[in-house]
């Protein structure tokens, strides 16, 4: 039902319970109702009828807010995945392009890399395109079944820590966050060569906080392959967290591993 229905429901309820009694009781219970019992009458079922009327009206908008926020976790969840197709229609062919090229120069153990490297963003697609929607209305699910996925894949070691309540991030928020983490982690298992990661999410009543570690070579400023693609991942994850009116912190030194923090304060209400 739309809110002009239940508008108008709000409306004329009252006036057709209350103006039907008293024109009832005037045509044809004068005589039998006195003015105190017709008042108390009419309270009564008044009370009674409203009480009945607004259980189903809001028990009804309950339902329909229900409808709209699943529609709204469904879509992030496809939205999600179409930046995932994007992404990688767009890794796979840079790493055909470069297979092509190193077949050409008959650099074999180049072009065996790229075959890994092919084979490792495939599975990690499969993967992520694996939970379908319905497990998407929980966001703390899919931060633990990609990140489950991902230490499968990867077989690196993940310390995981998630502590938010429901609802704690709009969709909107829930889409940015977690490209921001999956931007991470596909950095790491790319170009860190690390043994161990962790993943930590907190979200308090002023402020939530990610942060990403991992033991790995840190970033490597020198190197020429996939300098492209990481300096890349990194403006991307700074945009998103823009978009979020949060702050990122990337710390990282040669082979001392690297560190992403992602916060932001909590708006409060006055």
């Amino acid at each position: 039902m739309t809110m002009r229905k239940y508008k108008l429901f709000t409306v004329l309820v009252p006036v057709c319970i209350i103006g039907g009694f008293e024109y009832i009781r005037h045509e044809f219970l004068l005589r039998y109702l006195t003015m105190e019992a017709g008042n108390f009458t009419i309270t009564v079922i008044t009370l009674l009828l409203s009480y009945l009327f607004a259980s189903w009206m809001f028990t009804s908008m309950e339902r329909s807010n229900e409808k709209i926020l699943l529609s709204e976790a469904r879509r992030a969840v496809f939205e999600e995945r179409e930046r995932l197709a994007r992404e990688l229609h767009d890794d796979l062919a840079q790493t055909l392009f470069f297979l092509n090229v190193k077949l050409r120069q008959g650099d074999i153990e180049e072009a065996k890399a790229a075959v890994s490297e092919i084979d490792n963003s495939l599975r990690q697609a499969i993967f992520n395109l694996r939970t379908p929607p319905e497990e998407g209305t929980s966001f703390g699910q899919r931060i633990h079944t990609y990140l489950d996925n991902w230490r499968l894949v990867t077989g690196i070691e993940l310390q995981e820590t998630v502590k938010i309540t429901e609802n704690s991030f709009s969709p909107n928020e829930e889409i940015l966050l977690f490209g921001i983490m999956q931007e991470a982690f596909t950095n790491i298992r790319k170009h860190s060569m690390a043994t161990d990661a962790s993943f930590h999410l907190e979200d308090g009543n002023h402020h939530w906080r990610m942060h990403i570690t991992d033991n790995g070579c840190g970033l490597q400023p020198n190197a020429k392959a996939n300098a492209k693609s990481t300096t890349y991942g990194i403006d991307l994850m700074h945009k998103r967290a823009a978009e979020l009116g949060a702050t990122l912190e990337l710390q990282s030194e040669q082979d001392a591993g690297t560190e992403l923090i992602v916060q932001a304060e909590r708006k409060v209400n006055s």
